[in-house]
């Protein structure tokens, strides 16, 4: 068997939110460039998962909420 990874993962530059199913403890990061492409991806997801933004990352670091 193998060792897990240990390294941390670098996000690419853009906006994120992380979408998970109702009553999940783990979800799944959507990267979108734009602010207004972000917030149109929200609104399709948010009537059948739960949407958390993450905020804007830039050169790996969460710049704001």
């Amino acid at each position: 068997m193998a060792r897990p990874a240990v390294k941390e993962v670098k996000l690419k530059s853009g906006y994120y939110i992380e979408v998970s199913s109702p009553g999940s403890l783990k979800g799944t990061k959507i990267r979108r460039d734009s602010f207004e492409q972000i917030q149109l991806t929200m609104r399709n997801y948010e009537h059948s998962h739960e949407v958390k933004y993450i905020g804007e990352v830039k050169n790996g670091k969460v710049i704001g909420k």
